[in-house]
């Protein structure tokens, strides 16, 4: 694949957001990101997070700074999002979708343990000849 390859960017595109969920700022993670952007979660027991459904780009800012706030992702927290069976389906336009699993480590740099999994379902969009998230639905499990 080249990287013109809207199969291997969307790839590119999915890990970056993951990396930059652990240590990135908010502003680079918010950057991948349509501005009418829509991000749906189930409860997560394992870390307290709550269901949630927020719609553009303020009010995913709002979900990731509280989750920064108590501790659940960003630098210093010592977490690890790691996504797998990732399976990108480009129709040649500027829309495409995307499903795969994550598993989410905690306490990485003392004693790694795993503490949740779910499943990414993913429609991204080619804006200005880049791809970015506008919708994320998170299944835990």
């Amino acid at each position: 694949m080249n990287a013109t390859d809207p199969v291997s960017e969307i790839q590119s595109l999915l890990a970056r957001l993951a990396h930059l969920a652990d240590d990135g700022t908010v502003e680079e993670y918010l950057s991948n990101f349509t501005a009418d952007a829509v991000w749906q979660s189930s409860a997560n027991p394992a870390t307290g997070m709550a269901a949630q459904s927020r719609v553009g780009v303020a009010e995913i800012e709002a979900g990731v700074r509280a989750r920064r706030a108590s501790g659940i992702q960003g630098p210093g927290t010592a977490t690890r999002h790691v996504l797998s069976t990732v399976a990108v389906t480009a129709s040649g336009g500027d829309e495409a979708t995307a499903t795969a699993y994550w598993t989410f480590y905690v306490e990485t740099t003392s004693a790694p343990r795993l503490s949740s999994v779910g499943r990414y379902d993913d429609v991204l969009r080619r804006e200005h000849g880049s791809w970015r998230l506008a919708r994320r639905v998170v299944t835990m499990g």
